[in-house]
Parts: structure tokens; sequence; C-alpha cells
């Protein structure tokens, strides 16, 4: 089940969650502490058990199955992983209704749904090209969950930034698997946008990442355009899924560096009392 989480990609929930945190102005706060956990092993098997389950047609032929980079799951496996994601989650949800107001059980059934029919039928937004990019903004509803569980405001800039860094990077990291979502009749947003098009889709996103981060922080917004620039570069001249695989190990870092960027400010500001 920890294999099925993916660990690398725990950042995207907990460091998101960790990076809320400290934007409400505290370096560490008790009561932030169950919603981080559930950040972690349960809310990742949750996201990734459930797009397990019903992508085995197309993990089957995806040759980075079975690897760091995701699970390779047997069909007698399925009852036992609906049942690990149900005894992850549900504890962690009943403990929200009873504790958290009401803005922040708002979003965390948005955050938990929108991953559940990202690959879930009848939604299934994986299928759908452009929702399948757009539903990944997702991944930064914890900017808004933390705050709102703490009583305190989020920081709008940042959380839209975010959003829109999200749907860039879903599509960018889907051209590796064009080939495979093709053969079984899945139409992605890079599969019909091609990989060339992707670097159009996913640019206009970083670029309105971008300005949102540059709201917040100048270092963030100029890490983000470096990386992205980049990786969108590599792509663009050399358009195919190959190319899109051989950089996903750069993508899994983008943000690793630019969490650290604004981390690292973000504790030494907190240390210092130098939040405004």
């Amino acid at each position: 089940m920890v294999h099925i989480s993916r660990p690398v990609l725990w950042i995207n929930t907990l460091g998101t969650g960790v990076i809320g945190l400290w934007l409400t102005g505290s370096l560490w706060r008790a009561d932030a502490l169950v919603l981080l956990v559930w950040l972690t092993l349960p809310f990742n098997l949750l996201i990734y058990g459930v797009n397990d389950i019903f992508d085995q047609d197309t993990d089957a032929l995806n040759p980075r199955k079975g690897s760091l980079e995701g699970a390779l799951i047997r069909a007698t496996e399925v009852r036992a992983i609906w049942s690990s994601v149900l005894v992850a989650n549900v504890p962690f949800l009943i403990w929200f209704a009873v504790t958290l107001p009401p803005a922040a059980l708002a979003w965390i059934a948005a955050y938990a749904l929108v991953f559940v029919f990202y690959s879930a039928p009848p939604l299934r937004f994986k299928a759908r090209p452009y929702l399948d990019s757009i539903s990944n903004a997702a991944y930064a509803f914890p900017l808004v969950i933390v705050p709102y569980a703490l009583g305190e405001a989020p920081v709008w800039a940042a959380a839209l930034g975010l959003m829109a860094w999200s749907a860039a990077k879903h599509t960018f990291d889907a051209v590796q698997d064009i080939d495979e979502d093709r053969s079984v009749g899945i139409t992605t947003t890079a599969v019909r946008l091609g990989a060339r098009g992707v670097v159009a889709w996913s640019g206009a996103w970083w670029i309105v990442s971008t300005v949102c981060f540059a709201l917040v922080n100048i270092p963030v917004a100029v890490v983000n355009a470096v990386i992205a620039g980049g990786l969108l570069l590599a792509l663009s001249r050399d358009p195919r899924p190959e190319t899109g695989h051989r950089l996903y190990r750069y993508s899994i870092a983008f943000p690793y560096v630019a969490g650290t960027v604004a981390g690292v400010q973000l504790v030494v500001a907190l240390t210092l009392d130098l939040l405004p």
C-alpha cells in the first residue's frame, strides 16, 4: 500500500499542506497535525489506489509501472486496495467533520471527490481532455484547506498560482503516456494536443502561475519560470513521448526545488518574525 501511494509524490500533498500552514504566519501548530498526517499515506493512497484500480488496462502496457513511478497491481488485489483506502481515510474524514469549520470541510470534500472521480466513472476526468488537466488544480487545495482549518484566510495568489501550476504539470507529465493512453482509447489533453500542443497548453498555465507567484514572492516566481521554461524548451525541441519520459525525473524534482525556495524563505521569515 505504501508503494501504491507513491511516496515520491507525497510532496504534492504534504508539502503543500506545510506551506499552507506557514503562510498562516505560524511555523507549527499542533491543531494542524491530524490534517498533515492525512496528507501523507492516507490521502495519497486514495489518489493513486483509486487510479490504479481503474487504470489496470493502461498500466499493463506502461513500462513505468511496477517501479518507483507507480505500482502495477493485480485484479485480485482490487478489493484489498478499496478496503485500505477506506480504512486509511474514513477515520480522518469523521474527525474533520466533528472538529473543522464548514469552509474547511467544503474544500476537503471537493479535494477528495475530485481525485476519486479523476479516475472513477461516471465522471472519470482522466479520460476527458482539458478536464483531466484542470481537475488537477485540486493539488493546490491544501493551500486553502489548511488556513481555513486553522481559522485563517488563505493567500489566494499563492493558491491560484499553484492551481495553474498543477494543471500545467499534469498535462506535461502525461506526454510520456500518450502512446499507452491512445492504445486503450483514453483521450487525455496530451493525446488530444500531441506533445507539441502540450508545450503551448502547459506553457500558458505556467505563465499564469508565474504571474500569481510574483504577487507573493519574486524568487519563487523566477525559479518557477526558469524550470518550467527549461522543461518546455526541451520538449519543444524533441516533441515525443520518449522525451516526456526522459524529462519526468526533472518534473518530479520541480516541486521539491520550488517548494524549498518558498519554504526556506518562509521559515527564516517566521523565525525572525519578518512576515507582514
